[in-house]
């Protein structure tokens, strides 16, 4: 099932009609294809989009499920004044952006599990990978945002090692419905993305937030357990460990059941 990029250009709202739209059927990686188009000099606001990828990439180093005709994979370029430590902000402005179209489209309310995951009724339906890349002193050259959506289960079902865990915007399959999706997300993104120097964005990603005051494991690191207590104008993780001492994280993965948020597992 083709994307049309025509549909999306008539569906999309305010400064979003500035972004540049490249739809592909299919490609390796769209982050991918915007980190080449990022470092031969292109503008930002290029938008690359794929119905299908096959050599999708998550947060470290994992593979990212990206089968044909169902899910939804775009990679957006942007050139921000950032220093490096608020690199973080890109990712964190999508995800509040990614939970206002989920909403916008659904009428339900999703949340954000830190850093990058956005669920709905209990299952991971979105996750965001932010790349960029450094010019020694003069700091940020660019950065490319990468979102892969599940919108309508893929055919035969979720892969068995996230069958537990993954889900996706909507039910069945209806024309439209990626399009229609792909509007809605670039056009929030269109407003969240203005604010990342001042990171505008915090307290709403602390209000989606699914881990606020719950218990979580910290994978990798030093690891261990502890509450999160805050969530702070970065949207740093601020943990209570079991032994009483206090922890940010601005980095990492964390793992909590979701079972104790919205009703499933992890």
């Amino acid at each position: 099932m083709e994307l049309y990029a025509e549909k999306i250009r008539e569906m999309l709202r305010g400064d979003a009609r500035k972004f540049s739209l490249r739809v592909l059927p299919v490609a390796a990686s769209t982050n991918t294809l915007a980190r080449e188009a990022g470092a031969a000099g292109a503008e930002a606001g290029l938008v690359i989009l794929a119905g299908e990828q096959t050599a999708g990439r998550g947060r470290l180093g994992r593979s990212f499920f990206s089968p044909e005709g169902t899910g939804l994979y775009m990679s957006l370029l942007l050139r921000p004044h950032l220093p490096p430590e608020k690199v973080i902000r890109i990712t964190t402005a999508a995800a509040v952006a990614v939970c206002r179209a989920v909403e916008k489209l659904t009428g339900e309310r999703p949340g954000i599990k830190w850093v990058n995951d956005i669920f709905l009724r209990g299952r991971k339906v979105c996750g965001i990978l932010t790349e960029a890349a450094f010019d020694g002193r003069a700091g940020l050259r660019y950065a490319v945002l990468g979102i892969g959506i599940n919108v309508m289960p893929p055919r035969g079902g979720f892969p068995p090692e996230i069958a537990d865990i993954a889900g996706s915007i909507f039910d069945a399959y209806a024309p439209g419905l990626r399009e229609r999706c792909a509007a809605e997300v670039l056009s929030c993104l269109a407003e969240v993305l203005p604010g990342l120097a001042v990171g505008g964005h915090a307290e709403e990603y602390r209000d989606r937030s699914l881990v606020l005051q719950r218990r979580v494991k910290i994978l990798g690191g030093s690891g261990g357990e502890g509450v999160v207590t805050d969530i702070d104008s970065e949207c740093r993780l601020h943990i209570r460990r079991d032994d009483g001492r206090e922890e940010i994280l601005s980095t990492g993965e964390i793992s909590i059941r979701m079972e104790e948020t919205e009703g499933n597992s992890r």
